[in-house]
């Protein structure tokens, strides 16, 4: 199926490593113009030479902290210098904040909803101007099915998620008249390089050997409640492609959604 990609023009907030990466990767093989942002040189600098691989027809690598509105707003000033208008606008950087309630401090929960929604607040806002201007434009958000199956241990994570899939309704809403097409993709817990580090942590700790993840998801599934029927953790391309799908001018009666890609930890 063709999707209709072809010389698009894409950015992938967040899109240097893990899902990210991996949807900017599928963007590119579909013949986009990807733009990827991110705070590390050495992450960017790495995609950005496997974007041109995959046959992105043009790359631009910017760094820049999500966390910070002026280098957001220099970053898509780039792209509008390059490209003129925007096509699609995936959000998949989040948060990183994890522990209990009596863990996280103030300033943890302050930290978890800059990353996890301000971040993608930031992008959609110097986007929009972009997204106006092109003949299709989407945005698609990555929240998490923990929003629905809860963590104590992931309560300001969680928390941050849901808030952003309640931002992304909203954009729906408000976007729709406009054309505008926004939907959320929820994955379950899927092999980044920061789960795969902490598999591997809990693997050690556990004392089974450090390449045992089948083993290593048994133990994060008991602990963070991360079960699935498919009984395993899935891999950063099953939820790129959702979400490129997502950011086919070929969708464009799907407003609003929130789907899960979590190999049946929920149905919703």
């Amino acid at each position: 199926m063709d999707l209709g990609l072809g010389d698009a023009a894409a950015v992938v907030a967040g899109g240097s490593r893990g899902m990210g990466r991996a949807t900017a990767e599928l963007l590119a093989a579909e013949g986009c113009r990807v733009a990827i942002l991110a705070r590390t040189e050495a992450d960017l600098r790495d995609a950005e030479a496997a974007l041109r691989v995959k046959g992105a027809r043009d790359v631009l690598a910017l760094r820049a902290d999500l966390l910070r509105a002026g280098q957001v707003d220099a970053a898509f000033q780039a792209v509008e210098h390059r490209w003129g208008a925007l096509h699609a606008l995936v959000c998949a950087a989040g948060p990183t904040t994890a522990g209990t309630l009596e863990e996280l401090s103030d300033r943890d929960w302050l930290h978890a909803f800059d990353e996890g929604v301000l971040g993608t607040v930031r992008c959609v806002r110097a986007a929009l101007p972009l997204l106006r201007r092109a003949s299709f434009a989407r945005i698609v958000t990555l929240a998490a099915t923990s929003t629905r199956q809860q963590s104590p241990r992931l309560i300001g994570y969680t928390a941050a998620k849901a808030a952003l899939v309640s931002v992304t309704k909203n954009l729906a809403r408000s976007l729709a008249g406009e054309g505008i097409i926004v939907n959320c993709v929820c994955p379950g817990w899927v092999l980044t390089p920061s789960v795969a580090a902490h598999l591997r942590a809990m693997a050690a700790e556990a004392g089974l050997p450090a390449d045992d993840v089948a083993a290593a998801y048994r133990l994060g599934a008991a602990s963070f409640g991360a079960a699935n029927d498919l009984g395993r953790i899935g891999q950063p391309e099953e939820v790129a492609a959702m979400a490129v799908l997502l950011c086919s001018p070929r969708t464009g009666y799907t407003v609003g959604a929130t789907i899960p890609v979590d190999g049946g930890t929920d149905f919703f």
